[in-house]
């Protein structure tokens, strides 16, 4: 259903089944897929290209200009897969010439006033927390969570499975399977019970907990560290994530294990 208060530019192309609320806005250049529904308020601008099955909540923003002062306006998008939740005044911009579009997967959670920023990439089935802001040209993994009014600075990383605590800074890559501090930006563990939630199995589980405790806990610098997970842990597809993730950085990596007496 097509409510005759919204307005959509004739040129839209709507999939089937798309429902749109009263005092929604659809620009021009949009592709919305089958089976979405656009919430009252919502404005979807030019460059959006939306799969199926989304819910775009009240007074969200899908791809708003950026705010980059190097933005020339360039013709760019912001690509959302299928399947996602934008919840009220999430706010997802375009690419700049950068990277040329904003990205987000498939089947994600956007909280309330979640700021998405140009170039972008987020994965899938990640939960991304009420108020979080994301800066420019930020790339997050699948199954990410990031807890609420956390900050993530421009070029910064984040790796699958990862968990970043509600109100962290976050400035340096946070690898695959790790907590994230919120007062310290060191390592706090693995993620234990969101891995198991999603099938690892013990035994990984337990080779992702020795890795991360070479890299984190033995005090060895990261590449050094790096060297005595592939000595040490056997092969296999996280440890080989792992390992590539933290010897391609360029920001950095997020500070090591400390305890909190030693901190205080």
């Amino acid at each position: 259903m097509i409510s005759n208060l919204a307005y959509i530019h004739p040129d839209a192309k709507i999939g089937n089944n798309v429902t749109v609320e009263p005092f929604a806005y659809i620009a021009g250049d949009v592709v919305i897929g089958d089976d979405c529904w656009i919430g009252p308020g919502a404005v979807i601008h030019d460059g959006a290209r939306i799969g199926k099955g989304c819910r775009i909540h009240t007074a969200a923003s899908v791809s708003c200009l950026p705010q980059d002062l190097k933005f020339a306006g360039e013709v760019t998008t912001a690509e959302i897969g299928d399947y996602n939740d934008i919840r009220e005044y999430v706010t997802i911009s375009r690419g700049t010439a950068s990277r040329g579009k904003t990205v987000v997967g498939d089947h994600n959670l956007l909280m309330a006033y979640v700021h998405i920023a140009h170039d972008d990439v987020v994965g899938s089935n990640c939960v991304i927390a009420n108020r979080v802001s994301l800066a420019g040209e930020v790339e997050i993994g699948d199954w990410v969570v990031i807890g609420g009014h956390a900050a993530i600075h421009q070029w910064t990383r984040i790796g699958d499975h990862a968990m970043i605590q509600g109100g962290a800074l976050l400035g340096q890559d946070a690898p695959p399977f790790v907590i994230v501090r919120n007062d310290t930006m060191r390592f706090a563990g693995i993620n234990k019970i969101g891995l198991s939630r999603r099938g690892f199995t013990p035994e990984r589980i337990g080779e992702i907990h020795d890795a991360c405790r070479i890299l984190f806990q033995s005090g060895l610098n990261y590449m050094s560290g790096c060297e005595e997970v592939e000595k040490q842990i056997p092969r296999s597809k996280e440890r080989d994530e792992l390992v590539r993730f933290i010897r391609e950085s360029k920001r950095g990596i997020i500070k090591p294990y400390e305890s909190v007496s030693k901190e205080e």
